[in-house]
């Protein structure tokens, strides 16, 4: 009988043995993982890159460039040019009276305005949410519809509305001046809220629907209702998309032009130096852009401190 076979591998000096494998150098610790398909990256990005150059950065650059220039004439009647002038602008920016009261005006209309839309769209979501609503998709498009009209075709239709000789209620125009000077600001509130409100309500039902169900069946499970599951389950949970709404409302209010500018036509009371972006409208058109690019220069760093502000503020409440 033979004896067993021993593989070749295992025989002493055998020409088919393995040799050991050499072993990879460790990495050293916090060392950053090789990027791969650098171009393949590089191609997504570019387009977006670009066109975020052209018309977001240049802009920008060209703005702040204009903003530092003014105009210069030989004699009365001489020909206009454009030299540095350094800061010259920015201290007629800090000098003009009507520009940062039409700040202060548009903070009180966001003080007021945005709260009560957010509240609107918080509350138009829960409902959306609630198992207890029929009709779902009847409401949610019909609470979007006003977002759909044009912020101009918005004015233009509330300013008739508004208008005494125009609007078809007349029993309550006729008493309440809607375009006056004390409440054409609030009127135009009203037009702002009517439009966004369904934009925000869908953000936040959008985060409502991602909430998962397993934790509304815990919370049904301990006793809780509808009511005390939408104040200490949903609301925490959507707070981050809350506060979204809330930075896109401050940024829309300093930015406010389109609906002043259309209630012009029908108030008096509405003047080129109303809002911000008039007061910049106004000054572009005289024509002295140099100093309206400052006005755009210093609102635009307003509304980056403002914003800014109020997401430190809201995190730091978060974090307690």
């Amino acid at each position: 009988m033979s004896a067993p076979a021993v593989p070749l591998t295992d025989a002493p000096g055998s020409a088919a043995r393995k040799k050991p494998r050499a072993a990879k150098p460790a990495k050293p610790v916090g060392a950053k993982p090789r990027v791969q398909h650098k171009g393949a990256i590089l191609a997504f990005v570019l387009p977006f890159g670009t066109l975020f150059a052209l018309f977001y950065l240049v802009p920008i650059g060209y703005a702040i460039y204009q903003s530092l220039l003014v105009i210069e004439r030989e004699g009365t009647f001489g020909q206009a040019t454009e030299v540095f002038g350094g800061l010259t602008q920015y201290i007629l920016v800090f000098q003009n009276g009507p520009f940062w009261e039409s700040i202060g005006r548009v903070l009180s209309f966001g003080a007021v305005q945005v709260p009560i839309m957010l509240g609107l769209a918080l509350l138009f979501a829960l409902l959306l949410d609630s198992p207890l609503v029929r009709g779902k998709k009847f409401f949610r498009l019909a609470f979007f519809v006003p977002y759909a009209v044009p912020g101009v075709i918005a004015a233009i239709m509330w300013g008739y509305l508004y208008s005494p000789n125009l609007s078809p209620f007349s029993a309550v125009t006729e008493n309440i001046n809607f375009l006056s000077a004390d409440l054409v600001l609030w009127a135009i509130a009203n037009v702002v809220t009517w439009v966004f409100v369904g934009y925000n309500m869908l953000i936040i039902y959008s985060a409502l629907l991602a909430i998962p169900a397993e934790l509304y069946e815990a919370a049904r499970l301990d006793g809780a209702g509808q009511l005390r599951i939408a104040w200490s389950v949903k609301i925490p949970l959507i707070m981050p998309a809350i506060i979204l709404t809330a930075i896109f409302s401050i940024i829309g209010t300093l930015q406010l032009l389109a609906e002043p500018q259309v209630f012009r036509s029908f108030s008096s009371a509405v003047t080129s130096t109303f809002t911000p972006n008039l007061t910049v409208y106004s000054t572009s058109s005289i024509p002295n852009f140099n100093l309206a690019a400052a006005f755009s220069v210093v609102l635009a760093l307003a509304t980056f401190i403002l914003s800014f502000t109020f997401l430190k503020f809201t995190q730091r409440k978060e974090a307690k």
